[in-house]
């Protein structure tokens, strides 16, 4: 089962859900953050959006933003090479606290740790910076990862020990390093990526290179932090798994590259991009191999002479596809109709946690949130865990 929200007409190109689900942070590739909250349509039933709060002080496109479910902080940055912590003051009111991150490059992507008392931000300086509180000062200090970094930083993930983070390039590699910080946490016990726990130390190091190889979108460790998933340019989807001698295993697939990528299961993935429709995965422990297993959503492609016939779908084709061409004028300007529910590129993933952790939404280029509610796809999938 899919609900769709229609968010305007420019392109999301981040989101970010609060705890329980009822709020969303949105990124309409602009430079303000706008807040959504769920409300209830009277005597229909349904449930529809409302626009709640604009957190406006970037000063260029937001790239990045995560929204702590606990500590309901919220953290944004942007390709003017700042960050901002959001916290909501009992009126209601968002509160920001700007976190120098001493980069000359833009800021392409945040998130939180799991314990939320520290954040790390890819930029195109060739660094990572993990910012924590420092109460003594109060202000947010941030500390820069730099070792083997030639390039720009595009995706960043957490290990669920907090203390490992992964992150991803345009250099095709894709790198674990230490994010302790002594000052705020005690020192972490060797894990299967390293036993270095120094902050910066780099644990481990993979290439996507040497088959091919692309830049690297997006990144994800496992819900027990085993295995490290990725997804390139070159439509390929590679995992590392800690648990046999960090063997990597990589899939180049025929699909159009993927932008994002989140793990379902201990062996189960979805990967969404270019495509418009997310696609199933599945990792093979025993054998180190990965195999497509189908898609949350079957579509197919329409002649525009058949589908694009009256004016609600020529104007559709130009608000979500940038078509101007009418009802049957073939050729580049109106050559073909898109039946799934998506139709651009999807930008990300995310799990939905306030709705029985089953359920993955995605935001894309034609300005729609889509919830795909997993336990009604079970006949696709089984043991499905966020």
């Amino acid at each position: 089962m899919t609900t769709a929200h229609k968010f305007g007409n420019y392109p999301i190109t981040c989101h970010a859900w609060n705890a329980s689900a009822d709020r969303i942070a949105l990124s309409l590739n602009q430079k303000a953050v706008e807040i959504f909250k769920k409300e209830a349509v009277p005597n229909a039933g349904g449930q529809t959006w409302k626009a709640e709060k604009t957190l406006d002080q970037h000063d260029l496109r937001v790239t990045g933003i995560d929204w702590a479910p606990n500590s309901n902080r919220i953290v944004t940055c942007s390709a003017d090479r700042n960050a901002y912590v959001w916290d909501q003051a009992a009126d209601g009111t968002w509160k920001y606290t700007l976190v120098v991150l001493r980069i000359n490059r833009a800021a392409t992507c945040v998130r939180w740790s799991p314990k939320e008392n520290k954040f790390a931000i890819g930029s195109g300086a060739k660094i990572v910076n993990v910012c924590y509180y420092d109460d003594k000062y109060d202000w947010w200090v941030a500390k820069h990862i730099k070792k083997n970094l030639r390039s720009t930083v595009t995706t960043v993930d957490w290990h669920p020990n907090n203390m490992l983070l992964a992150a991803g390039a345009t250099d095709f590699k894709v790198r674990v390093y230490s994010a302790f910080i002594k000052e705020i946490e005690d020192k972490p016990s060797p894990t299967p990526w390293g036993t270095k726990n120094t902050f910066g130390a780099l644990q481990a190091e993979f290439d996507s290179s040497i088959q091919g190889g692309g830049w690297i979108h997006s990144v994800a460790f496992s819900e027990d932090g085993m295995k490290v998933a990725w997804v390139g340019h070159d439509a390929s989807i590679s995992i590392a798994d800690a648990t046999n001698g960090l063997k990597m295993a990589r899939l180049r697939t025929k699909l159009l590259p993927m932008l994002s990528v989140i793990w379902v299961s201990k062996d189960r993935l979805i990967g969404a991009g270019h495509n418009y429709v997310p696609i199933i995965f599945k990792h093979n422990t025993s054998y180190g191999s990965l195999e497509e297993v189908g898609k949350l959503e079957e579509t197919e492609k329409k002649s525009a002479a058949g589908a694009v016939s009256n004016a609600r779908k020529m104007f559709q084709n130009l608000d979500d596809l940038g078509i101007s061409g009418g009802a049957g004028g073939g050729g580049a300007t109106g050559s073909t109709d898109i039946s799934s529910i998506h139709r651009n590129q999807i930008n990300e993933l995310r799990a939905v946690r306030g709705q029985g952790d089953k359920v993955v939404s995605s935001c894309a280029g034609d300005g729609k949130v889509v919830l795909w509610k997993l336990d009604s796809m079970a006949q696709k999938m089984t043991n499905l865990k966020i």
